[in-house]
């Protein structure tokens, strides 16, 4: 039976995280702790979210809704409305009436940073408008709810705490289409608005090309509401781990341990045996993570996903999608895309295997500490990251087979092929789309291209679709083969460009464009209609190249 209403969804309440850590000792107990301050040890900050006035529904997840065994009218309802608004007012039974921000260390391609932190010294990093508000049991598994705009938490350093409608839009549709698309990813649950409350924000002016914002625009608040297993990141850890190799207070290497084995608890349980040695289960943790991490980036890879922010705070310590900020979706195929003007090179979209190796050494960086004393375990670690780049690397291996529709992709077929994306101008999803049908020559893959091919291309094209099909494994149906690569393929992708429209229109209440996309994204390695495929599966109009808040934005948001 489904949970119909909010006293049903209250009883599912169960905080593991608030029973398992320790709160800062310098909290308050009600919540109220509002306003930038260092947090010097604690693994939270109770703290109340600002509710944003007027809500208005704008949409819901009914895929995870049906995931979670909740009745898509408890989205209407005016007492979850509120809470996932921002009001905890309403909690009841055995809810808590407060939410719960937490502090994070931050790292950029393995180097720490503490200079950003408003006091210099990295107390001051952490959920600056983001606060977990709910944590319970759906359908026998343990999900947590976090609030993205809910107002100002102590690491907010100084910001207003919102989010704006526009990326609340981009985060709650990209979330979906993730999940749909079969990478592993936090989830959108809810998303309201408030039009009686506006946040400013630098934006691009209509037909901008500058790579900076150039006006202030007024958006209406919003508060989106993201779910995951947990939400414990490796810069949590690294935290931690900086806090014990300094011995900042006491209880430093207490704090360390306790939030390895919560991680454990939360996101490895069903793979690490509890009656193992401890330091076995953290070996094996390091393992799983590092299975996942690689994984997870080679299907960002397979899907055309950049996250253009990968520090180690935004690198989710269950190994899934987080934190949908600067992020983009390859379309003119550049293994250099970068769609964040602030995130450079070194996280482009070719790049994010070198940063999840970065962020893997900062998790093992912190295990080692927590290991200190035992050698052999420290060793075993060394190794796990000595290896990393051969588990990426076999990783990548099998993406690239899996989009070949091959047992195993020959490592110069693929070189090939990406040098032949790049001088052809292709789209990245059209061409691997159109790939899986098989084509014995270039002519049906045509469209694929943004620019005319030349005389040379053609015969190389054609060269290599040759040496292609002379891979297929023998003896199998090519039917099975073309099916195959439409199971890894996606025949729908984010197109900027068309979600730029939707959170637009959102702004003045019409919500059309935006629920025709999530339905759209609900089964994107589906083939479109005739109708559906001439507005979405199309290549970028020449217009939105280089245009300001589509081929390329800042990250405020």
């Amino acid at each position: 039976m489904s949970t119909a209403t909010f006293a049903e969804f209250a009883e599912r309440a169960d905080y593991s995280l608030l029973e398992a850590l320790t709160p800062d000792p310098e909290s308050t107990a009600d919540g109220d702790d509002h306003r930038p301050r260092q947090v010097l040890s604690g693994h939270y900050v109770p703290v109340t979210p600002t509710p944003i006035p007027e809500p208005q529904y704008l949409s819901h997840s009914r895929s995870l809704f049906s995931e979670l065994g909740l009745s898509d009218d408890l989205a209407q309802d005016d007492q979850f409305r509120r809470m996932f608004s921002g009001d905890l007012g309403v909690a009841t039974g055995p809810m808590r009436p407060w939410g719960w921000a937490t502090g994070y260390a931050l790292s950029i391609y393995g180097t720490e940073y503490t200079q950003q932190c408003p006091f210099g010294n990295g107390n001051g990093y952490g959920d600056g408008r983001a606060m977990s508000v709910f944590e319970g049991l759906f359908e026998g598994r343990r999900w947590e709810m976090q609030l993205k705009g809910g107002g100002p938490t102590p690491y907010c350093r100084g910001a207003d705490g919102r989010a704006v409608l526009r990326s609340s839009v981009r985060e709650f549709l990209a979330q979906d289409l993730m999940h749909a698309l079969g990478v592993p990813t936090s989830r959108s649950l809810t998303l309201y608005v408030s039009h009686a409350e506006t946040v400013r924000r630098p934006w691009y002016s209509e037909n901008s090309r500058s790579m900076d914002p150039d006006v202030m625009v007024d958006n209406p608040a919003a508060i989106s509401t993201r779910v995951a297993p947990s939400f414990l990141r490796v810069g949590q850890l690294e935290l931690f781990a900086r806090r014990a190799r300094s011995e900042a207070h006491p209880r430093a290497h207490q704090e360390l341990h306790q939030i390895v084995v919560h991680l454990i608890e939360r996101n490895y349980r069903q793979e690490i045996d509890p009656g193992l040695p401890f330091s076995d289960q953290v070996v094996l943790l390091a393992r799983l993570f590092r299975d996942r991490l690689t994984a997870l980036v080679a299907n960002w890879i397979r899907v055309g996903y950049c996250q253009g922010n990968f520090n180690s705070d935004n690198c989710a310590a269950g190994g899934f999608t987080l934190d949908y900020g600067p992020f983009g979706f390859c379309e003119l195929f550049d293994p250099r895309f970068q769609p964040w003007t602030g995130g450079g090179a070194h996280f482009c979209f070719f790049n994010q295997p070198a940063a999840a190796e970065a962020n893997y050494r900062m998790f093992w960086k912190s295990l080692r500490t927590l290991m200190e004393g035992q050698a052999e375990v420290q060793a075993q670690l060394d190794q796990l990251l000595e290896e990393f780049p051969a588990a990426m690397q076999e990783a990548m291996q099998r993406m690239w087979s899996s989009k070949l529709g091959l047992p195993s992709a020959d490592d110069a077929l693929v070189k090939e092929l990406l040098q032949l994306l790049v001088e052809s101008s292709a789209d990245y999803s059209m061409f691997f789309r159109r790939l899986s049908d098989l084509p014995e020559q270039i002519d049906p893959l045509r469209d694929c291209f943004y620019l005319p091919l030349s005389a040379p291309l053609e015969s190389q094209w054609n060269d290599w679709l040759l040496r292609w099909r002379a891979q297929w494994p023998s003896g199998v149906d090519p039917a099975l083969i073309s099916a195959g690569m439409r199971r890894v393929n996606p025949a729908i992708t984010w197109r900027e460009w068309l979600i730029a429209p939707a959170y637009q229109q959102a702004a003045e209440g019409d919500t059309s464009l935006m629920d025709d996309l999530q339905q759209l994204f609900s089964t994107p390695y589906e083939p479109p209609s005739a109708e559906l495929a001439a507005r979405y599966d199309r290549l970028k109009p020449r217009e939105f190249f280089s245009a300001g808040g589509v081929s390329h934005y800042s990250c405020s948001s």
